[in-house]
């Protein structure tokens, strides 16, 4: 029984299994499909169709919704708007927001946030493909009529507009176009509605009032500053210059408060609307002249003492402002180091993005800068710490040399000039500090006389004039009278230079003493040019024979002589001009008269005597001339002048040799002549006797003393300014002995020579 039994549970258990594989298609057997060439093309453009591509945003941005909340204040209507909506696009989108209105602030969440304004519309730019909600803080005039009040409102484009309005009075009338009020009701003494506004339209509210003119209160005073602030670092305070921008936006101001930082002064307040102005308990006062301006600009002025290495930079901030921005430039006097600490929303940038305005009144180095946008939560704040390093001095003129000529009275006074080779930079003038019983007598500058200055700290002499704008190195000279103290038969005495505030590479001092004193020797600060060797010889008188003092009579360098030629001839120098050494192939001189005075437009012939070439110069203002190419041999030297006679000089001429030769000429007729035979560089200088008959005829002259050596060209010029330039009679000698010395690199100090004489 019990095989059935289980044959029977088999076989039921075995039928869906068999039912399953009966309803099962038969599959086909592998193989090749036959396709009709209208099914194969059919597939091979399905398989050759591109895919579907991304659909781009048909706009960049949505607005959703649009929130406004306005009430009514004075003549106003405040309020502000909050934008829900979205930025489709990847990239950042500009997204228009409100127009016809005043903006005071904008922000994204919790973020500041700039608004552009293109066309009369306030823009933003927002993150592409996020959601962002935006709020702005607006304001729009409110127009008031007899009776009536309205304004007008540039709705957002936003996909939903609402308003909630709040206006004074219970149950106004409240109406508005372009949308449907949803709510009225009355709250605290005013009238609230709410309403739904058309998209993009301009919708007009109005409502009636009780009153039958306008209000009478006055308008609250609304303005936005804008603060641009220098802040210099001297060495001894810390000054403030604030450049400062005020736009009233509603009312009418009359005057403008702003805290004076802790420890500052005012100490200027100018501005084109500025009334006056006064500081009352720390606070400075500006009273407006005239209400109706919209802008105002003014430039206040701060300063405190420093006294440590750190400051807390101020910034301004006026009262009752409607927002604060601004601009902070650092700079420093000298040389310091600087670090600049900002907080409370102070953000740096590059000292190139500075307003040039600001940036047009520093004086000193820039150090840094910054902006500011100050938030109700924030306090900006600027912490400055510095090191001062020691400033170089710069030089603004120097004098490359220094060439002085003095002569000395038999009464013991000094005539000084003093002739300086400048290079200026910008140096005005020069500081001389005189010694006691010194004056001035005049001054040039590049040959035209100016003006000295007496100041309480010593004289000054120009070293600039109008119109003179130097390009190079140029002179400035000053001539100046010491009473000193008389002569006795035999003593000590000495004679100063004064101290100059210009460095002076070269100092070259020529003293000419009477030729009654005889000088034993000499003792200062300066050397005599003799002990130069003799490339390096500024001053290279001539060593003729019979000089007795030679260049050994103390430590300066001398030569004995008188000025005037008194009919002794010619003498032999061996430069033409003091420092200024002829070339080789040259050959020069000075003609001058019996006094001593330069002989200009004198007439020269040089003759070859050997060859018979010929060659011919004219002598200009100060007596010199100079012949240049001629080759060694005898030369015939004629010097010719109006209402002098000629003069003849032979001489034996080496051109690797050159010297210069000092011509004198006496009164006379000029058809007469003077014969004169030389030999260089030592000469034996003879004199010419003049003949009876106006005939023109040589004579060879009998020997005679050896002259006295001259001084140099510098001791001419100075005895011939006395007469007739300088202010003042001076009876400086004609005769005597010069004395010539050197100093190098003086830098504002005095130069001193101490000597001991007797009369002769």
């Amino acid at each position: 029984m019990k095989r059935p039994f289980y044959f029977l549970i088999i076989s039921i258990l075995a039928l869906p299994c068999y039912a399953q594989q009966m309803l099962e298609a038969p599959r086909p057997l592998p193989g090749n499909v036959t396709l009709s060439l209208d099914e194969y093309n059919r597939l091979l453009a399905l398989a050759s169709r591109p895919g579907k591509k991304t659909d781009t945003p048909p706009v960049p941005y949505v607005l959703k919704h649009g929130d406004l909340k306005f009430h009514v204040v004075n003549d106003d209507v405040i309020g502000s708007i909050q934008f829900d909506g979205e930025t489709l696009e990847a990239h950042a989108a500009k997204v228009p927001l409100a127009s016809g209105m005043t903006v005071f602030d904008a922000r994204h969440g919790a973020k500041p946030l700039p608004l552009l304004l293109e066309n009369g519309i306030h823009t933003a730019i927002l993150p592409g493909d996020s959601e962002f909600a935006v709020s702005l803080d607006a304001g729009l005039p409110l127009s008031i009529e007899t009776g009536r009040a309205s304004f007008s409102l540039p709705v957002p484009s936003a996909g939903n507009v609402r308003i909630t309005l709040a206006v004074p009075g219970e149950r106004t009338n409240v109406q508005l176009n372009h949308g449907i009020i949803t709510h009225r009701a009355s709250v605290n003494g005013n009238t609230e509605i709410e309403a739904t506004l058309v998209p993009g339209q301009t919708a007009s509210v109005w409502w009636n009032t009780r009153e039958a003119v306008a209000p009478a209160v006055p308008r609250e005073v609304r303005f936005l500053s804008d603060v641009k602030s220098l802040i210099s670092v001297a060495e001894s305070d810390l000054q403030v210059a604030a450049l400062v921008d005020l736009n009233v936006l509603q009312g009418e101001a009359d005057q403008f408060s702003v805290p004076v930082p802790e420890g500052f002064e005012v100490t200027a307040v100018n501005g084109a609307s500025l009334e006056s102005s006064e500081v009352q308990n720390g606070v400075l006062l500006l009273k407006i002249a005239g209400h109706g301006a919209a802008t105002h600009q003014f430039l206040i002025s701060l300063e405190r003492p420093l006294n440590d290495a750190n400051a807390t930079a101020p910034i301004l901030a006026f009262k009752d402002a409607q927002r604060e921005t601004g601009e902070i430039l650092v700079e420093g006097q000298g040389t310091l180091e600087l670090t600049a600490k900002e907080s409370g929303g102070l953000k740096r940038l590059d000292i190139k993005e500075v307003n040039p305005y600001l940036r047009a009144l520093s004086r000193y180095s820039l150090q840094a800068a910054f902006r500011y946008h100050r938030q109700p939560a924030e306090s900006p704040a600027l912490a400055l710490e510095w090191t001062r390093f020691p400033d170089s001095s710069v030089l603004a003129a120097i004098a490359e040399r220094a060439t002085v000529t003095t002569l000395v009275t038999s009464e013991g006074k000094s005539l000084t000039e003093v002739k300086l080779t400048i290079k200026n930079q910008a140096q005005p003038f020069l500081k001389v500090e005189l010694p006691a019983g010194a004056t001035i007598l005049t001054a040039e500058v590049a040959g035209e006389k100016v003006k000295p200055v007496q100041g309480a700290d010593g004289n000054r002499v120009p070293l600039l004039r109008t119109g003179f704008r130097p390009a190079g190195a140029y002179t400035v000279s000053f001539v100046f009278l010491h009473s000193g103290a008389p002569f006795a038969k035999k003593g000590d005495s000495d004679i100063s230079l004064p101290k100059m505030d210009v460095p002076i590479n070269v100092l070259e001092w020529e003293l000419f003493l009477p030729d009654r004193f005889k000088v034993r020797a000499f003792t200062g600060d300066a050397m005599s040019a003799s002990l130069l060797p003799a490339e390096y010889q500024v001053y290279s008188g001539d060593r003729t024979r019979g000089n007795a003092t030679g260049f050994g009579n103390g430590i300066g360098g001398g030569t004995t002589g008188g000025m005037p030629i008194n009919g002794r001839g010619v003498m032999s120098l061996s430069t033409l001009a003091p420092g200024v050494a002829l070339a080789v192939g040259q050959l020069g001189g000075y003609v001058f008269d019996s006094t001593g005075a330069a002989i200009p437009n004198a007439h020269l012939q040089i003759q070859n005597l050997a060859t018979g070439a010929a060659w011919s110069a004219i002598s200009i203002a100060d007596g010199s001339w100079r012949i240049m190419g001629l080759p060694s041999g005898t030369y015939q030297v004629t010097a010719a002048a109006s209402g002098f006679q000629s003069t003849v000089l032979n001489i034996p001429y080496d051109a690797a040799n050159p010297h210069a030769y000092r011509i004198g000429l006496n009164l006379g007729a000029i058809n007469s002549a003077v014969t004169v035979e030389a030999s260089a560089p030592e000469m034996n200088t003879e004199t010419a006797a003049i003949p009876s008959k106006d005939k023109k005829h040589k004579k060879e002259l009998p020997a005679a003393p050896p002259p006295p050596p001259t001084a140099s060209a510098n001791v001419f010029n100075l005895q011939q300014r006395v007469a007739g330039v300088l202010p003042v009679a001076v009876d400086v000698p004609r005769a005597g002995t010069s004395y010539r010395f050197i100093r190098a690199l003086v830098v504002n100090e005095e130069t001193k020579l101490n000597f001991t004489y007797n009369s002769k």
